[in-house]
């Protein structure tokens, strides 16, 4: 079995902590829609600004908010405004099985705005092997 990235959401700035909520991460369901996240599902979640990394899982906040929200025990290694990165993982039996998903990840600028929508793939090259493509999508 290997692990692969199913969804990502990148650069996305964390607009709030709350260490007296349950722990998890309260997102934006517009945005957890677009790449492919889903309620409850649990996620990697990686702090560019000190290089804290956890794992926790997904609540939906007030759709079109653009919020990302840690709570409860997450919310001691983020604070407001920094960079982080949320990556949803898929296990697959075997690499045979890369060409059949595409992952979508989303890069984010100020205000926590889609600047960017990329789908990665993986094809078979009879030379090479597997070969990954990482394409732009119109929004």
């Amino acid at each position: 079995m290997i692990k692969v990235i199913r969804a990502k959401l990148h650069g996305l700035r964390v607009t709030g902590c709350d260490l007296n909520y349950h722990g998890c991460i309260t997102l934006d369901p517009l945005l957890c829609r677009q790449a492919g996240i889903y309620p409850l599902e649990f996620v990697d979640i990686w702090n560019k600004n000190n290089g804290k990394h956890l794992s926790t899982y997904v609540m939906f906040g007030p759709e079109g908010s653009r919020c990302c929200v840690l709570n409860g025990a997450p919310a001691r290694s983020f604070q407001l405004g920094d960079e982080i990165s949320i990556r949803a993982v898929e296990y697959l039996d075997s690499p045979a099985e890369l060409p059949s998903i595409k992952p979508r990840v989303l890069v984010f600028g100020a205000g926590n705005r889609t600047i960017e929508s990329l789908q990665y793939a993986v094809t078979v090259n009879d030379q090479q092997g597997l070969a990954l493509s990482i394409s732009s999508l119109e929004e």
